[in-house]
């Protein structure tokens, strides 16, 4: 027997009923387009074949297109590459975590939340495959493959590496557990379907679901299996992630607190993104009733909390630069502060410590336009964090002969833009041809979390 508190706020609001629901998200599938739709799409595909120049130009002429010198070899390339990896986190952990701890509020974001990850993932990776120079032999330096170049073998004690499991593992899990939960939605459209092309498409990728008790016991059950996998993977993935740094000995970098720093700076920026695109499909689409405010408060309130854990995370790197005596790590702190990259670290502490704490106030916690502007903030932020991390702990190193200051040239912005392009591109044609909102499960939780009690 279950029973649901009346006091909770509704999931699903406008007395919604189990026909409302199969209409409401298939509608936007089975029909042509809204105009806000093309717009954004078109724009985002502009975006994405602009930024193909600059691509093609680095493959062409190579990475010295980059603003990459002597001193700071490490730059746009790896800051935007953790910044991908970051936003892709908030999927796994809607998808799995909170899928294992039975939250219903997951219903309606979930399935969006996963496609970020993926669509995230795959721009993550454009950033070392093309750091590679020669991607085409990428396969021969970055996997244990048998090979005709003498001695080149991957180096297991590298963090980088250990990259490449952890992401392509990442990438791999989130990719069925996506799949597996649109299964039996491909096959309410294949139903649905008076298109007998639509019906074979949407029909093969059903995988003969019939919806019986035995297709949904096994659904259930791979569900929670692929849930026990994924959510170790939130916490290593992004782990390993910052091992890159962690693991070497320059000052700024060398810290252990770096594990935990970048979890939960990466599901702070993960949550920030699945807000943006979540009000914008809310608005496009008219999901006020799935996608409601009580759903975007508990977002923020999971923003205001990872937000505080990374704001007490600046404030201990800080101390324990100070409380070790080492005058470099000392030094490398009071650079980021007062150097002339001061105005990245205040930007980054502005965006990540002070703007999240305006979610303490319920009235701009539940407001549409300041949540849409501070997830965009906290992610403009987290930017600047990764930024930081790399570039002032590289730029003065311990010989001052050497220092130098980074400037992104045209291809490292135009790669960077090529990666916007691509995520919103997949973003929106997913939005059109897979249903956006899990109907199987919000169908599950409509009884008890409606405002309709017959």
């Amino acid at each position: 027997m279950q029973v649901t508190s009346t006091v909770r706020k509704p999931l699903v609001t406008g007395g919604k009923t189990y026909h409302d629901v199969t209409q409401d998200i298939c509608q936007y599938v089975e029909q042509k387009p809204p105009k806000t739709w093309l717009a954004a799409f078109t724009f985002s595909f502009l975006v994405l074949l602009v930024g193909s120049y600059a691509v093609v130009m680095t493959l062409w002429e190579g990475i010295g297109m980059w603003g990459l010198n002597k001193t700071v070899g490490w730059a746009w390339d790896i800051t935007n590459f953790v910044w991908w990896v970051g936003i892709g986190h908030a999927g796994t952990l809607i998808s799995a975590i909170l899928l294992l701890f039975r939250q219903k509020w997951r219903t309606s974001i979930n399935r969006a939340a996963e496609a970020m990850t993926i669509f995230a993932v795959i721009c993550a990776a454009m950033f070392p495959v093309l750091h590679m120079g020669r991607p085409w032999l990428g396969a021969y330096w970055a996997l244990p493959l048998p090979n005709t170049f003498g001695s080149l073998w991957v180096n297991f004690n590298s963090p980088l590496l250990w990259d490449v499991f952890a992401i392509s593992t990442y990438f791999s899990v989130s990719l069925v557990f996506w799949y597996i939960g649109l299964i039996p939605d491909f096959a309410t459209i294949r139903d649905r379907a008076t298109n007998k092309i639509s019906k074979a498409i949407y029909g093969g990728l059903s995988m003969g679901w019939d919806g019986g008790a035995k297709n949904w016991m096994h659904y259930e059950a791979v569900s929670l299996i692929l849930a026990g996998i994924a959510t170790p993977l939130v916490l290593s993935v992004h782990t390993i992630v910052s091992f890159d740094f962690a693991t070497s000995v320059i000052p700024g970098w060398h810290t252990t607190i770096f594990p935990p720093y970048f979890v939960a700076g990466a599901i702070f920026s993960g949550f920030a993104m699945v807000l943006t695109l979540m009000l914008i499909t809310r608005k496009v689409y008219h999901l006020e009733d799935y996608i409601t405010i009580n759903h975007i408060e508990l977002m923020n309130l999971v923003i205001l909390i990872t937000g505080s854990i990374v704001g007490i995370a600046y404030i201990t790197e800080l101390f324990m630069a100070w409380y070790s005596g080492v005058v470099y790590e000392q030094y490398a702190f009071i650079n980021r502060a007062t150097g002339p990259y001061a105005w990245a670290y205040w930007s980054m502490m502005t965006c990540n410590v002070i703007s999240p704490q305006l979610f303490w106030i319920k009235r701009i916690r539940t407001s549409l336009v300041s949540t849409f502007i501070l997830s965009i903030i906290v992610n403009i932020g987290m930017w600047f964090e990764r930024f930081v991390i790399i570039v002032t702990s590289l730029h003065r190193d311990y010989l001052p002969s050497s220092w130098a200051m980074f400037t992104p040239t045209w291809a490292d912005m135009g790669v960077y833009l090529f990666t916007f392009g691509l995520f919103f591109t997949a973003f929106f044609l997913f939005a059109k041809f897979f249903p956006v909102i899990n109907m199987a499960e919000v169908k599950a939780v409509l009884k008890s979390s409606s405002e309709r009690k017959d």
